[in-house]
């Protein structure tokens, strides 16, 4: 595997680009400026978890309906964090439609 700017294999910086969700993703594109894989799984989390977080925060104020939706959206957000997070410590470049795209687009 290739070192990053921060020292780490490339596959581990993938991974915790994952691990505080967008925050972390966040975190290491301010951080590597030259590594492309880390970069994508950087900004597939930000916009992944970002918009997750958005959805579950705005559904969740509607009553009944919105609490079902917001449980499902954050099931869906544990399942994908854990894809998320092997794929990128197995040197994948795992693509989600559109978010996945989008990233490649701007790493």
């Amino acid at each position: 595997m290739a070192k990053t700017s921060t020292g780490l294999d490339e596959n581990v910086a993938g991974l915790l680009c994952y691990v505080l969700c967008w925050v972390s993703g966040l975190v290491f594109i301010l951080i590597e400026k030259e590594n492309k894989f880390v970069r994508f799984h950087a900004l597939q989390s930000i916009i992944v978890f970002g918009i997750l977080t958005v959805a579950s925060i705005l559904i969740g104020w509607i009553p009944f309906i919105g609490w079902v939706i917001g449980g499902l959206i954050s099931v869906l957000a544990l399942v994908l964090w854990i894809v998320l997070m092997v794929k990128a410590y197995q040197g994948e470049k795992y693509k989600l439609p559109w978010a996945g795209d989008l990233a490649e687009k701007n790493a």
